[in-house]
């Protein structure tokens, strides 16, 4: 008599159970849960041309559009601002104008939405992550690191436009713009 037939059938099933978990594990490693994030049918794919209004500016990195009569919140891929509206920390410096910017440049206006294999389609908070284009062609993400109301901000994985973003953050630095100038933060986020 073999080894296998005196094995009993609860032992391989645990067996199967640990290689799946050793499986998932190193695959979490790898891409934390971006593989249960692939668009399902139905679900949002690349939309650019397609243009969304802005029905709200949470603060200066989160905005909400209507697209198709649902209300989605679209967190912008690569930047981050000043805190304002997150109830466990104080409002931070420049975050005010951060959200002031934002809402100047987008509230009320159509926008399309660029999205990036690199990322997961949504965050942890359920907002949709995209790059955010005016209609005249103006990226958001881009402008808010440019004008000095938003830092460059990598999250886990490196996006399309991370080098592009880190040269802007560095000239709205030296030049002292925004966030970045000393009578407002000096730098200090």
């Amino acid at each position: 008599m073999s080894a296998a037939s005196t094995t009993p059938p609860r032992a391989i099933q645990l067996g199967i159970g640990g290689i799946v978990i050793i499986f998932l594990s190193v695959l979490y490693q790898y891409m934390g849960w971006t593989f249960l994030n692939t668009p399902q049918t139905g679900e949002l794919t690349n939309t650019v041309g397609t243009y969304y209004e802005v029905t709200k500016v949470s603060d200066g990195d989160t905005l909400h559009v209507n697209i198709d009569g649902v209300d989605e919140r679209v967190r912008l891929i690569g930047i981050n601002t000043p805190e304002t509206v997150d109830p466990r920390t104080e409002v931070q410096c420049f975050g005010k104008e951060a959200t002031e910017r934002m809402k100047e440049l987008a509230e009320g206006e159509l926008v399309t939405l660029e999205y990036d294999d690199t990322q997961s389609m949504r965050d942890t908070y359920g907002r949709l992550l995209a790059y955010v284009y005016l209609e005249d062609g103006q990226m958001l993400n881009r402008k808010m690191v440019a004008e000095g109301y938003a830092y460059e901000y990598t999250y886990l994985t490196p996006y399309a436009y991370q080098s592009e973003f880190r040269e802007l953050q560095n000239l709205a630095r030296t030049s002292g713009r925004g966030l970045w100038n000393q009578t407002s933060c000096n730098g200090k986020k």
